[in-house]
């Protein structure tokens, strides 16, 4: 009986020492895999990557990013979306089915607040294609007729419209769906721990160079279109997240001394006067994120926080403009924990 207890012991100490044994193996291992750091240009904007492998991964990074770009840039006159704007008969691909399926689905949710078919009106207004002259208020009101996200259809891999002045624009999404790509890919190499962002826009996994969560700024919405600005409101410890900031503090001018922000109302066709100043949007995917986002900004605070009572999977960081013009702050109960003292 003896012998049967120490033979038992003598295994279990077996065990764990091969336990602890691999455990050192694994830590020495992460510690010595290098971080690697890419950036470059994509969208019109910059990104900044980094990840945990042995292998730089850059030209892998690139390729993905290109194929969204001929997927979904409008800037792009080869992409699907310019072919479909132009009316050419084109068969979409999975990522325009995509991004298409979640953008109506968000304004679905949002009332309209979210739309990929407010492009004639951002023009319109100077921003996108730039337009050196005011819209009037008929301008406005004839492009209202040909804006809408129950305008156009997606059938047998086909786009519909019902009218062919139409213009479809993703950039409020495609950014977020180019860092869910990028994220997806490093993922399906094997990599853990990574930080990916695209124009602010940022998905993590893991642990950072520090080995703890990543942390993330929110920045100030201080009037900054030249992005020389990097004071931030408050600093997130995040990981396993996807996340996107919206906001008028960067891309915007003032004409007649009056102020022009890019967000523009699909319902008014005017850009919009809400009280947020920023949008932070915390979501399942950076697609979500970046479509929340952007909505919530034309939305107003009041109805934003209606939707997140809706839907507890997406949370948010606002700085708004209270009734006395101070900056003030709400964010999601679930974020408490999550900000940095």
């Amino acid at each position: 009986m003896e012998t049967l207890k120490s033979r038992k012991k003598l295994t279990q100490l077996t065990i764990l020492v091969i336990l602890v044994a691999v455990t050192i193996f694994i830590v020495r291992q992460q510690r010595t895999v290098p971080y690697q750091h890419n950036e470059g240009m994509v969208f019109g904007t910059i990104y900044h990557i980094t990840y945990q492998n042995q292998e730089n991964l850059q030209k892998d990074i690139e390729k993905e990013l290109q194929e969204v770009d001929a997927s979904l840039s409008p800037f792009n006159e080869n992409s699907i979306i310019s072919k479909v704007n132009r009316n050419e008969d084109v068969q979409v691909d999975d990522m325009f089915k995509e991004v298409f399926s979640l953008a109506r689905q968000i304004s679905e949710e949002t009332d309209g607040a979210f739309d990929i078919t407010v492009a004639p009106l951002v023009n319109a207004w100077g921003f996108g294609f730039k337009n050196d002259v005011q819209p009037t208020k008929t301008v406005i009101d004839s492009l209202k007729e040909i804006v809408g996200y129950d305008k156009v259809v997606l059938s047998n891999g086909k786009v519909k419209k019902e009218d062919s002045r139409i213009l479809l624009d993703c950039s409020a999404i495609a950014k977020g769906y180019g860092t869910d790509r990028v994220a997806n890919l490093l993922s399906s190499k094997g990599v853990e721990n990574f930080m990916v962002e695209i124009g602010g826009e940022i998905v993590t996994s893991g642990n950072s160079e520090k080995n703890a969560p990543w942390r993330i700024g929110i920045s100030k919405p201080t009037d900054d279109s030249l992005s020389l600005n990097n004071e931030y409101e408050a600093v997130i410890e995040v990981t396993e997240i996807a996340m996107a900031t919206s906001g008028n503090y960067r891309n915007f001018y003032y004409k007649d001394g009056k102020k022009y922000a890019h967000t523009i109302n699909p319902k008014t066709g005017q850009p919009i006067q809400h009280n947020i100043l920023s949008a932070t949007v915390i979501a399942k995917d950076c697609a979500t994120a970046d479509g929340y986002a952007t909505a919530f900004m034309v939305i107003g605070l009041d109805e934003s926080v209606k939707i997140l009572n809706r839907h507890p999977e997406v949370q948010a960081y606002f700085i708004y403009s209270d009734e006395s013009g101070e900056e003030a702050i709400w964010y999601s109960p679930q974020l408490k924990e999550k900000i940095c003292p």
